[in-house]
C-alpha cells in the first residue's frame, strides 16, 4: 500500500476483525484514527444485573485495543440514521410479510453512507473496515468488489448495494487473509482482542427469537394455515412472523384434515392477499423455484452488463454460487436458475457474481417454481 500518511478512519466495533483492520493500517504507514459508532441505545439487562446499554461492552474492548495501538478513537452516535435507513425499513418490509436483510441496508446507508460522509467532513480520505471483500482498480476511478481469500468468510454478500462513490473511498485490509491468519495476527500484535468470540446476531435483539422481538414491533395478523391444496390445518399469528423454509414449530388445530404422517411442515408460500401460510413437506414443489424476479437493482460497476448473462447468483450469505442466467427488465431483472432453489425469500437479495467478481443484486419480489 502506498500510504503517503493518508488519514483513515477505521470503524472499530470491538472485535478481532476491525482491531486488526487497524493495526495493519498502522503497520503500513497510515495516519490511522479510530471511530465506534453508537447505531442503537436499548436498555437491557446485564449478565451482573446491572441495567446497561449493549453497545457499551464492545466499545470498552475498542477502546483497549486503540490505546495498544497508540491511536485516538472518537465516539459517533447515529442512533437516528440507523432508525430511519435500518429499523423502519425492517420493521416495513416485515410487516408486508417479507423477510428482509437489515446488514445489506445497513451498509449501504449507515455504514457507507453516513459513516462515509462525516469521515470526508472530518478530513479523512478513506474508511476502513473489518469486511472481508477485496477491490481491484479496472480503470482510472473505477473499482470492481472482489470476493475475499477466505471464502467461508466472504462478506460482499453484504456489500453489493454499494455504489462507485461509496468504493472510491473504502479500505478492506482483511480481504487478502484468512480468518485463521487474522486471529494469528491480533495475537502477533498482542491485541486485547485476540481471543473474543464471533459476535452473531444483532445487537438490538439479543439473546431475544426474532419472532418475540417483532412481536413487540408489529401488530399480531392472524389468519389460516393451509397447505397447498387450500386445507386448513391451523391458524398463524400473523404472516410477519415466518419466513419461507422456516421448519413451523407451531401447534396445528386440524379441523377438516388428518396429517397422514408425523413428518415436519414448511413453510413454503405465503399468500399475502388472503392473509394465508402456506406449508408443506420437506418435498414440496413450492418450496423449490426454478425462476425470480429481483428490484431495487444495483450494478457495481455503474452500469449493466450486457444480457442475457451468464453468471452464478447468491439467495443468502455463505450459498454456495448457483449457476444462473439472467435477463434484463430495466427497473428489474429475472434469473433462470440451471437447478430449483430451496426457499427464494421476498426481501432477501439475489447477488450476482462472475470470476470471483461481485457484480451487484438485487431485493427478490418474486419467485416461480415454474419457467
Amino acid at each position: 500500500m502506498n500510504s503517503k500518511k493518508k488519514k483513515i478512519l477505521v470503524a472499530m466495533s470491538g472485535g478481532v476483525d476491525s482491531s486488526v483492520a487497524a493495526a495493519l493500517l498502522l503497520k503500513d504507514g497510515y495516519d490511522v484514527t479510530g471511530m465506534y459508532a453508537v447505531n442503537y441505545r436499548p436498555r437491557i439487562l446485564s449478565t451482573d444485573n446491572t441495567d446497561g446499554e449493549c453497545w457499551i461492552p464492545d466499545y470498552r474492548d475498542a477502546v483497549r485495543v486503540a490505546a495498544k495501538l497508540g491511536i485516538s478513537l472518537l465516539r459517533w452516535d447515529f442512533t437516528k440514521e440507523y432508525k430511519k435507513f435500518v429499523l423502519d425499513y425492517m420493521y416495513k418490509e416485515y410487516s408486508l410479510g417479507r423477510t428482509p436483510n437489515p446488514d445489506v441496508l445497513c451498509n449501504k446507508f449507515v455504514k457507507f453512507g453516513v459513516w462515509l460522509d462525516r469521515a470526508k467532513k472530518e478530513g479523512f480520505e478513506k474508511l476502513a473496515t473489518g469486511h472481508y471483500a477485496r477491490l481491484m482498480a479496472y480503470d482510472v476511478g473505477h473499482m470492481t468488489l472482489m470476493m475475499a481469500k477466505d471464502e467461508n468468510k466472504d462478506q460482499t454478500y453484504f456489500l453489493h448495494q454499494l455504489s462507485q462513490k461509496q468504493l472510491s473511498h473504502v479500505l478492506f485490509p482483511l480481504g487478502d487473509y484468512t480468518k485463521p491468519e487474522v486471529r494469528k495476527l491480533a495475537k502477533k500484535f498482542d491485541l486485547p482482542t485476540a481471543e473474543k468470540e464471533e459476535s452473531m446476531g444483532i445487537c438490538f435483539i439479543g439473546e431475544v427469537p426474532m419472532k418475540e422481538f417483532l412481536q413487540t414491533k408489529i401488530k399480531t395478523k392472524p389468519g389460516n394455515i393451509v397447505l397447498s391444496d387450500g386445507t386448513v390445518v391451523g391458524e398463524h399469528g400473523g404472516l410477519a412472523f415466518y419466513t419461507m423454509g422456516q421448519r413451523h414449530l407451531g401447534k396445528l388445530q386440524d379441523t377438516s384434515y388428518k396429517l397422514q404422517n408425523t413428518k415436519p411442515l414448511f413453510v413454503v408460500d405465503k399468500n399475502i392477499k388472503k392473509n394465508q401460510l402456506i406449508v408443506g413437506y420437506e418435498n414440496d414443489p413450492l418450496l423449490y423455484k426454478k425462476q425470480i424476479r429481483a428490484v431495487r437493482v444495483n450494478w457495481i460497476r455503474g452500469k449493466a452488463p450486457k444480457f442475457p448473462l451468464k453468471c452464478e447468483t447468491r439467495l443468502r450469505h455463505r450459498q454456495p454460487l448457483q449457476k444462473s442466467s439472467i435477463l434484463n427488465l430495466k427497473s428489474s431483472f429475472i434469473i433462470k436458475f440451471d437447478k430449483p432453489q430451496r426457499a427464494p425469500t421476498p426481501g432477501q437479495f439475489a447477488v450476482l457474481y462472475k470470476n470471483g467478481e461481485c457484480l451487484g443484486g438485487g431485493v427478490v419480489r418474486q419467485a416461480h417454481h415454474k419457467l
